[in-house]
């Protein structure tokens, strides 16, 4: 452990008085914007729960304090012209309890070359408790105060002083996650209009596309959507639980397919299983699940290729594996990441699931700053939520007959499709081939359909660090020093514990305009680009695409379009069967 991580856990033993100690003014620059506005008393009408920064971030405040002082100003900020220069439409302004717990954080963008270099913002993101955002190897996110900046940047080599640019410019923090709520219309127009069709249509649509994804929604409204689906669609929904999360939630999910009652049935069901919320603040990710499975429900009977999909293989959507955190992201702190379970330390809670896996576990790189954003647990899955879904998924494939053939994680953000492994950028899967050749199919579809977003395909450890520069082969190059720990993930454990074939993490749009805080008009675009993967996916496990699908094709099949009508307006998506079967230039890395 570094000389310095010993000098902060000493004076975490002094708590109490620090906490005492520690600053309580509350006391904001306020957004330029925000100056001349009288708040209203609640932020659309949410729960009323935004409180002052909690004790351990002012323990925080306080440890920074005492080593290094506070600097009164950010210099390397420039924030004084913001209020000529912003050109964003503002309806409503953030109350003060919002602008108290983040009117003065911003996110800060590093550019990482030197092995230096990311060992000192690794070591420094350790000491000042930062947020960080995302890592890899174009860029590093940091959440940060902004009178804290002096004193990362003290710690930070000379060469990384200059080397950092604002996210969000053109919007506060505050203001970004303000925003991210459903906003005032939507909820009257939920209010004002009680009629719905069996598939959720409103009597008159204002808006293009379905009214449940015109905004994010809370876990109080996901779970009847659910309950509501299941009975719907009788046919090939069920609504199950994967899990009771540490508060005592269920962790709801669809499985979704039709079973064949002949005698020609299969004795084990091929599955795909579609997770997201694993971190609490990812909100496009729960969202973008429902999307997905809202999508296949509604066209099953209506579109041949997705009735066919339905008819071989189950898809299990979980769109919240995190119900606990993702109250609490929307109840108290919009930022937050992990679970609510008790650490060690009293201010400090959460374990992040996506490490408490116990395959290749690396906890012990965190077990000392339980405060971590990626703090891994004192055990291997010490994540409640994750060692109940990781016992529901075995359960099912030795008990009910079910075969795990396709895993897909998603997560926000930086526009990633991510294969095994997460723990080592060293060690290869063995089917590295087939995980790159769908990847490869699955970004592809994504940005040729519906003018999608491009995504970057690599292996999750490169996609999650910082990689040196000096060589154009990725084999020469020097993989920097990590920021968090990538061991024990979901990803390696399904890939390698429960043998599934096509495992892949998924990370959402953007690629930090606005980070977690996508604004809602990128719901149903992020959720077209996902169908459109699952749709390949299932075209190439079907042996419809790909190499295997070269080799047995004896004749060029014609072009074949089919259209997915959904019930919410006239909308029709016409979807061109992609013909191209060129061979993916693969990296055969034996």
């Amino acid at each position: 452990m570094h000389q310095s991580s010993f000098a902060v856990l000493s004076l975490l033993l002094l708590a109490p008085s620090l906490i005492t100690a520690a600053p309580h003014d509350t006391s904001y620059t306020s957004s330029p914007h925000a100056r001349h506005h009288e708040p209203s008393a609640n932020v659309r009408g949410r729960v009323d729960n935004f409180d002052t920064p909690r004790p351990w971030r002012r323990l925080s405040d306080a440890i920074i304090g005492r080593i290094w002082g506070l600097a009164g100003k950010q210099k390397s900020l420039d924030t004084t012209n913001r209020a000529n220069t912003n050109t964003h439409t503002i309806e409503e302004q953030p109350e003060p309890k919002l602008l108290a717990q983040y009117g003065d954080d911003v996110v800060l963008r590093f550019n990482i070359s030197t092995t230096d270099e990311a060992s000192a913002l690794a070591e420094a993101a350790d000491i000042l408790f930062l947020d960080v955002w995302e890592f890899n190897e174009d860029w590093v996110d940091i959440r940060i105060a902004k009178d804290v900046v002096p004193s990362l940047l003290g710690l930070l080599p000379p060469t990384l002083e200059k080397s950092h640019v604002a996210l969000m410019q053109d919007l506060d923090l505050a203001q970004a996650i303000l925003n991210s709520y459903p906003s005032p219309s939507a909820t009257q127009l939920h209010d004002q209009d009680r009629s719905y069709s069996p598939t959720l249509k409103p009597s008159t649509p204002s808006v293009k596309g379905h009214p449940f994804f015109q905004d994010y929604q809370p876990l109080s409204v996901i779970d009847p959507w659910m309950k509501l689906m299941a009975s719907m669609f009788t046919t090939h929904v069920r609504k199950i639980n994967v899990g009771i999360s540490y508060e005592g939630r269920d962790i709801p999910a669809l499985r979704v397919g039709v079973h064949a009652t002949n005698s020609n049935q299969p004795s084990r069901r091929q599955t795909v299983l579609v997770t997201g919320g694993s971190h609490a603040r990812e909100w496009i990710s729960t969202t973008t699940v429902n999307y997905v499975a809202w999508s296949l429900i509604n066209s099953y009977g209506k579109v041949h290729t997705i009735t066919k999909l339905l008819e071989n293989y189950d898809f299990v959507f979980v769109p919240t594996l995190n119900p606990d955190g993702y109250v609490y992201s929307w109840e108290t702190d919009r930022l937050w990441r992990k679970n609510r379970q008790p650490t060690s330390l009293r201010f400090c809670h959460g374990i992040d699931l996506d490490r408490s896996y116990p395959y290749k576990w690396e906890g012990e790189s965190t077990r000392s700053n339980p405060c971590s954003e990626s703090y891994s647990g004192d055990t291997p899955f010490d994540g409640v939520e994750a060692q109940r879904f990781a016992e529901w998924a075995k359960n099912e494939t030795d008990n009910n007959n079910v075969d795990f053939v396709g895993f897909l994680d998603l997560h926000s953000y930086s526009q990633q499709i991510l294969y095994p492994y997460s723990y080592s950028c060293y060690d290869e899967p063995p089917t590295i081939e087939d995980l790159e050749e769908l990847a490869l199919g699955l970004a592809k579809a994504i940005r040729i359909s519906r003018k999608g977003r491009p995504y970057k395909v690599t292996s999750a450890c490169e996609g999650n660090v910082a990689m040196s520069k000096d060589s154009k082969d990725k084999k020469e190059r020097l993989v920097l020093p990590r920021i968090e720990s990538s061991g024990g993930s979901a990803l390696d454990w399904f890939y390698h514990e429960l043998r599934v074939k096509y495992a892949f993490q998924i990370k959402l749009r953007d690629t930090g305009s606005y980070g977690f805080l996508l604004p809602r008009e990128n719901i149903i675009p992020t959720g077209e680009e996902l169908l459109d993967a699952i749709l390949y996916l299932g075209r190439f496990m079907l042996g419809e695409v790909g190499f295997a699908a070269d080799k047995h094709t004896t004749k060029t099949e014609p072009p074949l379009k089919e259209a997915v009508e959904h019930n919410e307006d006239t909308e029709v998506w016409e979807r061109d069967r992609d013909q191209d079967q060129s061979q993916f230039e693969l990296r055969r890395r034996r």
